[in-house]
Order: C-alpha cells, then sequence, then structure tokens
C-alpha cells in the first residue's frame, strides 16, 4: 500500500440550515486517508457518516474546514473542478442500484466508459465482478445482488482513485451481501482503489484496513486491524 494520502482533512464541519434551525452534521473532522486502504465507517444513522463521503466524493462542500485531495482542496475548489475530480478520479455504489432498465449490464457500464480518460472496458469490469455470462441481461432478468454488482462494475469501469460506498449490502439478504463485499474487496486488491465503506453492520468491520466509527458528527474512534478478515467468514 502506498503510504501517501490520497485525502486529508482538516477540521471540516457541515451545516445545513442557519441559526436555531441549522443542524451541524460534521462537527471538526481531522482524517488522513491512505492511498490503497479499505476504511470501514461505523455509526447510527445521522451520525455523519454519508455526509462525510459527499464531501470526500465531491457532491458536497465543507461548511468550515479543509478536504484536501492532492493539491485539490475540496472545500474551496471551482465548481469545474470539483466536477472533474468527481467525475474522473471517484466512483459511487449506492445502497439502491441506479440502474437504467432499457439497457443490457454492459451497456449500463458502458455509459461510464464512453466518458472516462482511461477506462476498464465493460466486459472487464463486469467479469472483474463476475458477471462474464451475464453481459447482455437486463436489470429485471437479474437478481438484487446480480445489479448491485452492476453497479460496482459501472463505479469501477473508469478506474477511479477512490471507490465510496454508502450500504452497498444494506438491501441484501447475509449470502447476497457476501459476494458483494468479495467483490468490492477484490476491486480494492487487484486494482489498488483505495475505498470507503459505510454500514451499520459492526460484523462487516473486520474486512477493513482500519474502522472508524462516528457519533454526533464526529470521529469516536479509529482502529486498525491487523489482518482483514475475507467476506466469505463473515457471519451475521
Amino acid at each position: 500500500m502506498d503510504e501517501a494520502p490520497i485525502y486529508r482533512l482538516e477540521g471540516v464541519q457541515k451545516r445545513y440550515g442557519e441559526g436555531e434551525a441549522a443542524v451541524l452534521a460534521l462537527r471538526g473532522v481531522d482524517l488522513t486517508v491512505r492511498r490503497g486502504e479499505l476504511i470501514v465507517l461505523l455509526g447510527p444513522s445521522g451520525s455523519g457518516k454519508s455526509t462525510l463521503l459527499n464531501i470526500l466524493g465531491g457532491l458536497d462542500r465543507p461548511t468550515a474546514g479543509h478536504a484536501w485531495s492532492g493539491d485539490l482542496d475540496l472545500a474551496t475548489a471551482s465548481d469545474a473542478e470539483v466536477t472533474a475530480f468527481r467525475r474522473h478520479r471517484v466512483g459511487f455504489v449506492f445502497q439502491f442500484y441506479n440502474l437504467i432498465a432499457s439497457l443490457t449490464a454492459e451497456e449500463n457500464v458502458e455509459l461510464v466508459t464512453e466518458v472516462a480518460d482511461d477506462p476498464l472496458p465493460a466486459a472487464e469490469a463486469l467479469a472483474l465482478v463476475g458477471l462474464e455470462k451475464r453481459l447482455n441481461h437486463f436489470p429485471a432478468q437479474l437478481s438484487g445482488g446480480e445489479q448491485q454488482r452492476v453497479a460496482i462494475a459501472r463505479a469501477i469501469a473508469k478506474r477511479p482513485a477512490v471507490l465510496l460506498c454508502d450500504e452497498p449490502t444494506g438491501a441484501l439478504d447475509v449470502a447476497t451481501g457476501i459476494r458483494v463485499l468479495e467483490t468490492i474487496v477484490r476491486a480494492n486488491e487487484q486494482l489498488g482503489t483505495t475505498t470507503l465503506l459505510i454500514t451499520h453492520n459492526a460484523d462487516i468491520a473486520s474486512i477493513g484496513d482500519r474502522v472508524i466509527r462516528f457519533a454526533d458528527g464526529a470521529i469516536r474512534s479509529i482502529e486498525s486491524n491487523a489482518t482483514r478478515a475475507r467476506p466469505g467468514d463473515l457471519h451475521w
């Protein structure tokens, strides 16, 4: 793992609303993320995990503080710079798959490969997630787990530096969730993609290099795993 940081956050705050109705979603977060690591973010709903991921992905801006990725401060960069960063450097995986129903699995992935600078071929990305035999299937012909793996293939096809996963197993049963986690770990290990994964499920924490626990908009603890568990060994 390259020890150079891919992110460096200093005093990041995020406030929604004004005056008495204001909500402070992040309360001065300091964090360094190393290239190639897999981080699991744990915490209850409303603790700030998704807000942090949105800032790291260029979907939202801090109200205060700095969020550096290389020389780019996502807090102060221009809209064009943040859009380019999000388009070329970041892949997103959400709980819901957001596939286009009228397109095949391969065509859904090609939506990304057509605009990326140096993409994986769509068929190669789908093979990486174990769907090489499902290229021509439409979303309605795929199980929930297969649709999520198409979404992962779409995210990694542009060879992002960072993969941001917000509850990717939240809508899946245990066996299917494990297959999805295996796909995410494979992308991290084979492509070197820095990966941050949000979950409510503490049993998933052992697959990460580090585990960050959130509460009330702040980091409460950061723990390192001496060895990473394999998704196939998880039980919940």
